[in-house]
Formats: structure tokens, C-alpha cells, sequence
């Protein structure tokens, strides 16, 4: 077998030194290509798909140091509506911008806002009168387009370079969460439950007299582990007519409760009700009955009586008693004289002493559908005279309105109300900035005392 051919000293000094060579000039090659090249400038939102009450982080990166940037938002409702917001930002010298630290300098709202471009967004110019953002189909997601856009810009007409984009999913409901509707005794609803073979700790959700079946925050709260009824009593197809009058009675929410209690999937001893607006008044009026029994109340910013007569057998009409509408704010109706303790319908004020299981109450300072602070401040002081002071957990948020719902939704100061006879935008407060950290908070603070009620 024949060697290789060996090579002698001289040349071995040749070949290394011409290696050394073309390596020095690759390596210079390189570092000039590098310091030409810029990538190209990246939006990312992390997680890209999260439930609604969970934070996520956008980041611009590969930015010029220094440079005003529009980071916008944009949201095509199920009703075909355009929202958007707009925060203005000034990347910093790595040339990045992180929303989580960084100030927004102008634009939908000022300061350290993370969530911001989700609770800012508001109807784009030209919308329609009197929207409010609300999900109907909790099945499917909110996308929320967000863009990265050169300079600072605060119009959708505004002509603007897109720099990056990237589109988050928000859901309220989480794989695995099962829905369910209801019709059954004449109780109308929807059922939620969380994944998993149970048993689970139960709610009974009650929203306001704007009515229909209201799904969203049931469905967020089973994807948090509680099993959800949202319950429709006025304002239905599937319910007695007419729709502008409540047409059930007492049993029917007594039924309602029972229903989600004796669901094989449920804790019948751990069940609680939560309840906004006038739906306030109803699980108040269902607790102090000795039939019902749930493990706590969460009530947010409704009445503890009623301006009308609730004993007619022939159902509650909310439109026929005009006396307290107060008309301000461009000719637009608060309904907030109407819950006013002086206000009440004589023996409708209910008993309040009686109640035995511990009680959340929710006020927005600024709520101009109900008179939250007087009527907090009646509960307290009946608990107070009844050595039950105790059971009540009192909030209290300045600048929040009458919608304190899962945090980081849309803030709306006024919204359609009705349109026949006659179109009428009624007024429900809050202020952007201070309403969304009233919704983040108590959000928080809900979830904590559902675990101490429902679950311990």
C-alpha cells in the first residue's frame, strides 16, 4: 500500500499561512456583513392565544434607538364594528419597546399600561351611535389585530407605515370547558362546566334588567374551575311575554338555584350567586329566603329595593314609571335616582338582617345607572345593627362606573339602550384608566373570595 504523499516543512508553512489568510478574510467578510444588516422589526404578543382576564406581553424589537412608534389595536365585533386604540411610544436605545415597562407618551391612555390596548379600545370614527362591546358566541374568540406603525399616530385614517403586526386570540372559554343550554321547568339558561368529572363549587350567574341570556362571564368563570348558570329572566324568546316586562316570579329563580344544586356535577353544599344591576336586588331576594341557602353572595353595583311594585302578579314593568329618569350628558338617561333608598316602593326594601352567608359588595363611585354608595351604605348599616358585620366585603373603586365586568373588557360611559318608541342612550359612568383598574382589581379580588367560600 502506497503512503501519501508527505510534504515537507517549507510547504506545510505555506498551506498554514495561507489558511490563516482566508480565514482572517472570512471573518472580516462577516463582521461587515453584520454590521450592515438590521432585521426586520418584530411585534410579539406573548401568549398570542389567553383567556380574557389573563395579561400578556407585547414587545417591539429591531427598532431605531430613540424613534416615535403607534402601537395600535384593532377589533372587528360579532355585529361588524370596528374598535381600535391607539398609545404612543419612543423606543429606547436598544431600539425596543416592551409595554409591560415602557409609557405610553398619548394616544387611548398615558402611562405604564400593559393591558392598555385591550381595556382603551373604543368605536372607530364613523361608528354607530351608542355601542357597547359585549361577546354572544363564547365558543369562539375575540381577535385583536395589533400593529406596529412608524411615528405617532392616533386615526385609523391616518396614513401610517405598518412596521409589524401580530394577531392575539382573547377567549373566555377554556379548552375543555363544556357548554350547555337550558330549558327545563321554564328555567331558561346556559350551563358551563369546567373540564374534568367534578364535583365543582357552583355559581348562579344574574345580570340586569337590559336582559336576554348573558354568557361571557359564566363562561369565564367556569374556565376558572366554577360551574356557571346564566340565567335569562326577561327580554327572551324563550320566556313569557312581553319582553320589556320580568314575567317570573320568585319560584323561578328558586328553581334556578336548585337546578345547578342538585347537577350531579356540583357541590350542593357550595354554591354561591353573583350577580350585577338589578340582578342585585334578585339574589339578595332569593338569599334571605330560608329555601335557599348559597355560600356567598357577590353583588355588584345593583339596589336593595325596588322603585316599583313587585308584588304584580302581572310581571314588572321597568319602562312604565318614568318619575326618577334624569336626562344629562347630551340629552342621554341615567337611571341612577330610580335605586335611590328614598326612592323605593314602599315594603320593598328587603330584609337584609336576615341574610346568614358572607356578601361581596361592589361600588363604582362614579355608577350613573345606580345609586351603588347609598345603597352599600344601607346594607352596611342594617348588618351593622343586625351584629352581622362580618359577612359584608365592602369595595369601593373612585372613577369606575356602573359595568364592572371581567377585567381588561371595554369601558362604555353610555350605550344603546332601546330603540322603539324612540331611540334612548342610557348613561352608565366610569372614566378608561381608573374603570379598567377597578375591573382588574376587583376581578382579583372576586376569584379570592369565591376560593374562600366555595372552595375551603
Amino acid at each position: 500500500m502506497s503512503l501519501p504523499t508527505i510534504l515537507q516543512l517549507p510547504e506545510i508553512r505555506k498551506f498554514f499561512t495561507l489558511h490563516r489568510k482566508l480565514e482572517s478574510l472570512h471573518h472580516s467578510g462577516t463582521a461587515r456583513c453584520r454590521s450592515s444588516y438590521r432585521p426586520a422589526p418584530l411585534l410579539s404578543a406573548s401568549p398570542v392565544r389567553a383567556l380574557v382576564d389573563e395579561q400578556i406581553i407585547i414587545k417591539g424589537d429591531f427598532l431605531p434607538s430613540h424613534c416615535p412608534v403607534t402601537v395600535c389595536s384593532r377589533l372587528c365585533s360579532e355585529d361588524g364594528d370596528v374598535w381600535e386604540a391607539f398609545a404612543h411610544y419612543n423606543t429606547n436605545a436598544d431600539g425596543t419597546i416592551n409595554l409591560s415597562r415602557d409609557h405610553s407618551v398619548g394616544g387611548s391612555y398615558m402611562g405604564c399600561e400593559p393591558m392598555g390596548l385591550f381595556w382603551g379600545l373604543q368605536p372607530a370614527p364613523g361608528a354607530r351611535e351608542g355601542l357597547r362591546l359585549r361577546k354572544i358566541n363564547v365558543t369562539t374568540p375575540y381577535k385583536v389585530h395589533l400593529s406596529l406603525l412608524e411615528g405617532h399616530v392616533s386615526s385609523s385614517v391616518a396614513q401610517a407605515t405598518e412596521l409589524a403586526a401580530v394577531t392575539t386570540e382573547r377567549w373566555y372559554t377554556a379548552p375543555g370547558v363544556r357548554r350547555t343550554d337550558i330549558r327545563h321547568n321554564g328555567v331558561v339558561g346556559t350551563l358551563f362546566l369546567p373540564p374534568g368529572p367534578g364535583p365543582f363549587p357552583a355559581l348562579l350567574d344574574l345580570w340586569g334588567i337590559g336582559g336576554g341570556l348573558v354568557e361571557y362571564r359564566s363562561a369565564l368563570l367556569a374556565s376558572r374551575g366554577y360551574a356557571t348558570l346564566s340565567l335569562a329572566y326577561s327580554r327572551h324568546k324563550d320566556l313569557p311575554g312581553p319582553q320589556k316586562r320580568i314575567n317570573v316570579g320568585g319560584s323561578y329563580f328558586k328553581s334556578a338555584f336548585h337546578l345547578i344544586q342538585d347537577h350531579h356535577q356540583v357541590c350542593a353544599n357550595r354554591v354561591g350567586i353573583i350577580s350585577l344591576s338589578f340582578g342585585v336586588f334578585l339574589a339578595l331576594r332569593l338569599a334571605i329566603q330560608a329555601v335557599v341557602k348559597p355560600s356567598c353572595l357577590i353583588c355588584i353595583n345593583g339596589p336593595v329595593g325596588g322603585s316599583i311594585d313587585i308584588s304584580n302578579s302581572e310581571g314588572m314593568d321597568f319602562d312604565g314609571d318614568k318619575t326618577h329618569w334624569l336626562y344629562e350628558d347630551q340629552n342621554h338617561v341615567s337611571f341612577r335616582n330610580v335605586s335611590l333608598p328614598t326612592n323605593f316602593f314602599p315594603g320593598t326594601i328587603l330584609k337584609m338582617e336576615n341574610l346568614a352567608c358572607p356578601i361581596m359588595y361592589i361600588v363604582g363611585e362614579d355608577d350613573l345607572s345606580t345609586s351603588s354608595t347609598e345603597n352599600a351604605n344601607l346594607l352596611e348599616e342594617t348588618l351593622r345593627a343586625a351584629g352581622k358585620s362580618k359577612l359584608l366585603t365592602r369595595l369601593s373603586y373612585p372613577g369606575a362606573g356602573h359595568l364592572i365586568e371581567p377585567p381588561y373588557s371595554p369601558s362604555s360611559r353610555a350605550s344603546l339602550w332601546s330603540i322603539k318608541p324612540k331611540k334612548l342612550i342610557t348613561l352608565w359612568g366610569g372614566h378608561p384608566a381608573p374603570h379598567a383598574a377597578a375591573q382588574e382589581d376587583a376581578w382579583k379580588k372576586i376569584l379570592d373570595f369565591m376560593e374562600s367560600n366555595l372552595r375551603q
